[in-house]
């Protein structure tokens, strides 16, 4: 599996440093910013899996970059690190789309243990005995196959289980191709041929006998969604 690239924004430059040089010296690739203009660009443009965003710095502030990535990068892993302990900018980072937040000082070996954490809840979800029910049947993410209640068995390759897994897991959200792209397969969106996702879109319907659009939905210019109840 390709190493995971973080990107840290932060203005302290002992304080950026210290982070990057931990988490390389842990095995992950980085990105840096040091103020709240060039983490806006890197945080909308760049390819990474998990943002270290500190909240105060020069420019806009990692609220505003919050709010973009919920606007433009929806999904996008986020861990918060600021001197701002008080539980309003906690709660407001967390409703604006963090998914954790750490609040200054704390020790690098927490730090990583957050960041370890934040990966495999958003991105590097195992596939331990997973049998998940579906609408005229089920779906085993251990042994990579759909099974329907007349029997009938139908096999999916390991990224048709992959898409199917995070859609499900994404409890009906939208999910858009970029988001797929970026978390799910790691790659640049503004790189690869989106009709990849559409082909595996197209497969998975077929063998979940969903020609309706009644579990596996396409939301056209979008992106996609698992209904988690059939529409009418």
């Amino acid at each position: 599996m390709t190493t995971p690239t973080l990107l840290v924004i932060e203005d302290d430059p002992a304080v950026r440093q210290g982070i990057v040089d931990v988490l390389e010296y842990a095995g992950y690739q980085t990105l840096e910013a040091a103020d709240g203009h060039a983490g806006m660009e890197l945080a909308l443009k760049a390819n990474y899996r998990l943002l270290l965003l500190d909240l105060v710095m020069p420019g806009p502030s990692g609220f505003e970059i919050l709010a973009a990535l919920k606007r433009h990068r929806p999904g996008q892993a986020v861990i918060i690190l600021s001197a701002r302990g008080e539980e309003n900018d906690r709660v407001r980072g967390l409703v604006n789309g963090a998914d954790d937040y750490v609040v200054k000082p704390f020790s690098m070996k927490e730090l990583l243990a957050r960041v370890d954490a934040v990966l495999r809840r958003t991105c590097e979800r195992s596939a331990p005995a997973d049998i998940r029910p579906i609408p005229g049947g089920s779906v085993d993410f251990q042994t990579r196959a759909i099974t329907h209640d007349d029997g009938h068995r139908e096999e999916i390759s390991d990224r048709e289980a992959d898409l199917l897994r995070y859609l499900m897991d994404s409890r009906g959200r939208l999910v858009s191709r970029e988001e797929i792209l970026r978390q799910l397969w790691h790659l640049d969106p503004a790189r690869t041929e989106t009709r990849t996702i559409d082909m595996h879109v197209m497969h998975l319907r077929t063998k979940l006998r969903d020609k309706d659009q009644r579990m596996l939905e396409t939301v056209r210019g979008k992106g996609y969604r698992f209904l988690t109840e059939s529409p009418p």
